[in-house]
């Protein structure tokens, strides 16, 4: 690839692109974390500094945690080039997206609403995106060309793909919130079998792979359900389900559980002990 992109965060989000499309040198590359064995693993150019990693780019991937999302755009903007695409690609609020749009667009830059809309692995760049806000055309084009396979506009209000994104992460990480606890409580009282032969055969293996996402990503998913509170705030909802959700994703991610073991019996002796 010809085309300079900048990769704002190298974590899982950052590095599964890079290496799915092969942008090697292509892409530059910034994060606040060492990430200068993962850049050589990828072939892709390590930056010392944001401006350095957004000098003359016209295209950039912000893929950083939430609590970050807003602070990365601030700092972008004095960076950023006349006319570049920043593609904020955050799982944060809508109006966390509209405060980030407002400092990229005064800085001449064009921004535009991303909703990751499923794990990039293993999809990786056939992972569904929704894109929204006035630039939305103009990044699905740039998206295309760098590889991605499966995008949406959604509207061209900033915030509507977010808004998207955080209400249907109010059923999505709340069901996974919800099945620790109830498995934990199982545990407890020795009905486990008997609960889960009660939901049916195909219940355990959703189960499984519920409590794996929460032990490797609770603690990201209880930082982007905290924006999913801000959201239904915002829209003049109550978040009573949602806030037990982010303490119990903080609490299994909390653990520090990065290679859950296989099999849910497996994993429910693993949170017990």
């Amino acid at each position: 690839m010809d085309q300079q992109v900048t990769l704002i965060g190298f974590g899982e989000a950052g590095s599964t692109f890079a290496r799915a499309a092969d942008w090697a040198e292509a892409a530059h590359v910034f994060d606040v974390a060492d990430k200068a064995a993962a850049c050589a693993e990828a072939g892709v150019t390590c930056c010392g500094s944001a401006g350095e990693a957004l000098a003359n780019s016209l295209t950039i991937l912000s893929v950083v945690t939430a609590d970050a999302a807003l602070p990365v755009a601030d700092n972008a903007a004095q960076h950023i080039a006349p006319g570049a695409l920043f593609f904020d690609m955050n799982s944060v609020a809508p109006n966390t997206k509209r405060a980030a749009a407002k400092a990229i667009d005064a800085a001449g830059g064009r921004y535009v609403d991303v909703a990751v809309m499923a794990p990039v692995n293993p999809a990786r760049l056939g992972v569904p995106l929704f894109l929204s806000g006035p630039h939305a055309q103009a990044g699905q084009d740039a998206l295309t060309a760098l590889g991605f396979t499966k995008l949406r506009i959604v509207g061209d209000e900033v915030g509507r793909a977010s808004t998207i994104k955080m209400l249907r992460s109010v059923m999505y990480k709340g069901v996974e919130a919800l099945t620790a606890e109830c498995l934990l409580a199982c545990e407890a009282a020795g009905v486990t079998d008997d609960v889960l032969g009660s939901f049916g055969n195909d219940w355990s293996s959703g189960a499984d792979y519920r409590l794996d996402r929460m032990m490797v990503h609770g603690v990201r998913r209880s930082a982007e359900m905290a924006e999913v509170v801000k959201t239904l705030e915002d829209l003049g909802v109550a978040a009573l389900m949602t806030r037990g959700t982010v303490e119990r994703q903080a609490q299994i991610g909390g653990l520090g559980i990065k290679a859950p073991p296989e099999g849910l019996d497996a994993k429910l002796e693993r949170l017990k002990a």
